[in-house]
């Protein structure tokens, strides 16, 4: 099982991340990860062999030539089978590495290697997938989540709308059983898997409320956490986006459609918001469609962002094809240090079509996209293959998306900066064209300087001010539009 994991892990390593790598490096950097399980282990290639040595004792030994086959299955299963076989020496022959267990040893092996890639390929071992699952106990299905709590088992989360609330499930019940099968403290895992099922089938929940019994009967469907909150008031719509699920998109369009509506739900005539301020702070991202398709109901043409790698299908480009749901009221999007990913592209998509003015901080600068892979034992490998790039080419990752008014540098340079947008002066203009020129590779220092600008950090009340007072002045909204635009 081991090499089969090993073999296929590799495959899409070779196959498929951003940078390209030698199978005898991957090899190597493999067996290296196995000194966090025992420093009297190492690793080095001698005459076109890979060594495995313990305190400088020669364990055992794979020639490298076959790790150079044509493609990567084939290099993929010569590499499998080099690192099981130097792998079953080591832990024959390490105390240490038995005691970290067969998942540990892989995965340290993985960790070496994603150290020399990037940050964000990971392997996920069987027993961390299996505990995701379990936190994520019936959510996805019935609307709630269960953990141990004392002497049992208990609803510790239930989602709003879902079924488990519509059915009267409340935080605090206990879950004596499920399906007739009786739960106890040690049962998470058991409760995970009785819990989960195909949507639209039904389960029976036996809960006690306040030393009373009763039997819930629940039908799976697709719960899906909420993202999108809205509020008018001062005549701005003010929309918040906390992460982006598989149902952000169709829950701001609803926002927005009703929010912009010139009636109530009832009929009754009301007066609608002039503005738009789309807060992205603390986002840190989720599903890349879904953040095309958000940033789409502000844009009705165009190319809304783009996406490089080595493998044929990581080259995509994305447009917007629908309409503008604002209908051209001035937008304001607030980022801030922790706006990441698919929230960045947002900013950065409506900033680059002069739709948005964007305020706040510069953001994480997370613009590398995964590609998930499952492995044979039921672990879980997370692959970057591809970046995302502005239309007009400059990179997020690392980078950032820099805000045409900053509000990181205090109170001062933020009335100074409206000011300025007013006169026509933008205070970002020359990092932002400098931005603008930027390409893949970015040197650190590049983007280290870019960042200073505007120092990334939290977001605060403050930002909310600002936003209303860079709205409350076209001149300085208008300023702060062009300012990104070459």
């Amino acid at each position: 099982m081991a090499e089969r994991v090993l073999a296929e892990a590799h495959r899409l390593v070779l196959e498929r991340h951003l940078d390209a790598a030698a199978p005898a490096d991957l090899a190597l950097w493999s067996l290296r990860g196995l000194t966090v399980l025992d420093p009297r282990l190492a690793a080095e290639v001698r005459r076109g062999e890979l060594v495995l040595l313990l305190d400088e004792r020669v364990l055992g030994t794979a020639p490298l030539a076959p790790l150079g086959a044509r493609g990567p299955p084939e290099a993929g299963q010569a590499i499998g089978a080099a690192l099981a076989g130097l792998y079953e020496k080591a832990w024959r022959a390490s105390p240490a590495a038995r005691r970290g267990g067969l998942e540990r040893l892989v995965a340290s092996g993985f960790e070496e290697v994603f150290n020399h890639l990037d940050p964000y390929s990971r392997y996920v071992t069987p027993a961390e997938a299996r505990a995701a699952r379990e936190r994520r106990v019936g959510q996805s299905g019935l609307g709630l989540r269960v953990a141990a709590q004392g002497s049992g088992l208990a609803i510790v989360e239930v989602t709003p709308g879902g079924p488990a609330a519509l059915a009267g499930v409340r935080r605090g019940d206990a879950l004596l059983a499920v399906d007739g099968r009786a739960l106890g403290p040690r049962d998470p895992g058991l409760a995970a898997t009785l819990l989960e099922g195909p949507e639209g089938s039904e389960v029976q929940l036996t809960l006690s409320r306040g030393g009373r019994r009763r039997d819930v009967a629940l039908v799976r469907e697709l719960v899906v956490p909420e993202t999108v909150f809205a509020e008018a008031r001062d005549g701005i719509l003010w929309l918040r986006i906390a992460g982006f699920s598989a149902a952000t998109e169709r829950r701001l369009l609803a926002e927005l459609v009703d929010g912009l509506s010139p009636t109530t739900p009832e009929g009754a005539p009301r007066a609608t918001p002039g503005a738009v301020v789309l807060d992205l702070r603390g986002n840190r991202g989720g599903l890349l469609d879904q953040a095309v398709a958000v940033a789409d109901l502000f844009l009705a043409r165009g190319e809304v962002a783009r996406t490089q790698g080595r493998h044929p299908e990581a080259v995509r480009r994305y447009l917007a094809g629908g309409r503008d749901l604002a209908e051209g009221r001035p937008l304001v999007v607030l980022i801030d240090g922790r706006t990441a990913s698919a929230a960045e592209i947002v900013a950065m998509a409506l900033a680059e079509r002069g739709r948005a003015a964007i305020l706040g901080s510069t953001s994480m600068g997370k613009g590398l996209i995964q590609l998930l892979g499952e492995l044979p034992d039921g672990g879980e490998i997370l692959v970057t293959w591809s970046q995302v790039l502005a239309p007009s080419g400059w990179p997020i990752q690392g980078l950032g998306v820099l805000p045409a008014l900053c509000t990181s540098l205090g109170p001062e340079a933020v009335a100074q900066g409206i000011a300025r947008l007013a006169g026509g002066e933008p205070p970002m203009a020359r990092a932002l064209d400098r931005q603008r020129q930027a390409r893949v590779p970015l040197l650190a220092s590049e983007a280290a300087a870019l960042r200073g600008a505007c120092p990334p950090a939290e977001g605060r009340a403050a930002d909310l001010l600002a936003a209303r007072a860079l709205l409350a002045n076209p001149a300085a909204h208008a300023a702060a539009l062009r300012a990104v635009q070459p």
